[in-house]
């Protein structure tokens, strides 16, 4: 269904003078994923700038193969191979 369908439904509802129960139901909606979005749009942009500003870094790729070694997650082979990849420059 798409808007215009969404428009003439809203329309056929009508009570007083084209402003019925249907436009009110589809303005309600459309307030409500308009203001969802603001607020969506404002935690997102807070959360990014204090990721930024929490001193956090990144991990370099070195740093999450001793990670991962450390964890038990890949074995001694697997963490031999990939450590003479990054040194050779493959893995930046």
């Amino acid at each position: 269904m798409n808007l215009a369908q969404i428009a003439l439904l809203a329309d056929t509802w009508g009570m007083h003078d084209g402003f019925g129960a249907g436009w009110m139901i589809l303005m309600m909606v459309l307030m409500v994923l308009f203001w969802g979005t603001v607020v969506f749009g404002i935690v997102w942009l807070v959360r990014g700038a204090f990721e930024g500003f929490s001193g956090r870094r990144r991990e370099s790729p070195a740093e999450i193969l001793e990670r991962r070694f450390a964890e038990g997650a890949i074995s001694v082979e697997d963490y031999t191979a990939r450590r003479e990849v990054l040194a050779r420059g493959g893995g930046q």
